[in-house]
């Protein structure tokens, strides 16, 4: 079997866009996730950290205990502030046609 796209750029940009999201125009795309619980870094945290990215480092230092583990902060990703219908609303009252979560 071929592939449709070959593993270059010039290939992916042959790719049709849909016609739903050329009309749309305005989309939200969420970032959230464990790596949102130290604040900082967004989802590149764990990589810049465990590179050892000083800024990632020093953050992790002063505030969590030694030997404290990325996967240590799943326990305090709680999502107790999400309300999903309160933002459902405010998507809508932004005018965009289109959210996802990665």
């Amino acid at each position: 079997m071929e592939d449709k796209f070959k593993a270059t750029w010039e290939s992916l940009d042959k790719r049709p866009i849909p016609q739903w999201y050329d009309d749309a125009k305005f989309g939200i795309l969420l970032h959230w996730g464990v790596y949102s619980v130290p604040g900082i870094g967004s989802e590149w945290f764990w990589k810049n950290w465990s590179d050892g990215d000083q800024d990632a480092v020093s953050y992790m230092t002063r505030n969590y205990p030694p030997n404290f583990t990325y996967q240590d902060l799943a326990r305090d990703f709680t999502a107790n502030l999400y309300e999903p219908e309160s933002w459902a609303t405010l998507f809508e009252k932004s005018g965009a046609k289109w959210v996802s979560q990665d």
